[in-house]
Order: C-alpha cells, then sequence, then structure tokens
C-alpha cells in the first residue's frame, strides 16, 4: 500500500496546488483481493468543479503500481474534509 500511497501523491488539486495524499483527501486505501484496490476519497469541498476530474486522476495512478488490475474509487462526504487533515508538510505550504 506504500507504493500505492506514494504514486497518489502525483495526484494534485488544481486549485490548491498540493497532493491528494498530503492534503488528507484520501480516507481509505485497501486491498479486498489481491490485484484490486478499493480507495475512498472526498474533496475539499461538496461542490468542488475538480471532482471527476481528481477521482479519475486517482483511479488512474493507483492503476499504474504494479500488481494492481482494478480500482474502484468511492468519493465520500462523511466526515467532512477539514484543514485538520493535512499534514504538516502541507499546512506548511498553506501557511497554517
Amino acid at each position: 500500500m506504500d507504493e500505492v500511497r506514494e504514486q497518489l501523491k502525483q495526484v494534485y488539486d488544481p486549485e490548491i496546488g498540493i497532493n491528494v495524499v498530503d492534503l488528507g483527501l484520501i480516507y481509505k486505501l485497501e486491498e479486498p483481493e489481491e490485484g484490486t484496490l478499493h480507495i475512498e476519497m472526498t474533496m475539499t469541498t461538496p461542490g468542488c468543479p475538480a471532482h471527476e476530474t481528481l477521482r479519475d486522476a486517482v483511479e488512474w495512478a493507483a492503476a499504474q503500481v504494479f500488481g494492481v488490475g482494478l480500482v474502484k474509487v468511492d468519493v465520500v462526504w462523511d466526515p467532512p474534509w477539514s484543514p485538520e487533515r493535512m499534514s504538516e508538510e502541507a499546512r506548511s505550504q498553506l501557511f497554517f
């Protein structure tokens, strides 16, 4: 899973300019069976205009990892995203 998480760090929120992992948008990363990933993620706001683009980019990035055959990405809204979910590195980039 570490390799998948590192690959997901290549996906950046286009409005904020920080990757989805450090933003805290990835809520769950599971491999229910070998070669299959289930990812739960959220957006910074429910009306995010990049909703589909980010979801598709996360799916594509995860599928690039060796051994991954199927990726299912669900966008969830509970719990709602907040800046507290961000990594320290992301917070420092945004001056929190």
